[in-house]
């Protein structure tokens, strides 16, 4: 019965502390997103992927999410859940948007 008893608080240990370390692992900060999606943008244009008129406007709209950010941060001392909700989607839709452009065949000439 001991045994069993220690099993379980054992598994219930490992059950809390799994999904902590891998969303700990899995989360990324807003700087570490806004330098991934630019140095996916510079790859589609140093390989051919992107036209000037795709990189302008992935461009474009990753400037407006920086500025949304900083503008975000001046207003109340730093982002608050909503704000950081909103800037994570922004991001998500800009990254499935740059991987489109770079795999829709469009090659710059």
């Amino acid at each position: 019965m001991k045994k069993i008893a220690i099993l379980i608080a054992g598994l219930g240990v490992a059950a809390a502390t799994i999904p902590a370390a891998s969303a700990q692992q899995g989360w990324w900060g807003i700087n570490q997103r806004q330098a991934q999606l630019d140095r996916r943008i510079d790859q589609g244009i140093r390989r051919g992927q992107l036209t000037r008129s795709e990189a302008m406007r992935l461009r474009s709209e990753f400037r407006g999410i920086v500025n949304l950010e900083y503008r975000y941060r001046r207003s109340g001392g730093g982002l608050n859940m909503a704000e950081r909700r909103d800037l994570d989607r922004r991001f998500d839709m800009l990254a499935r948007k740059i991987r489109w452009e770079r795999r829709d065949w469009q090659n710059r000439r």
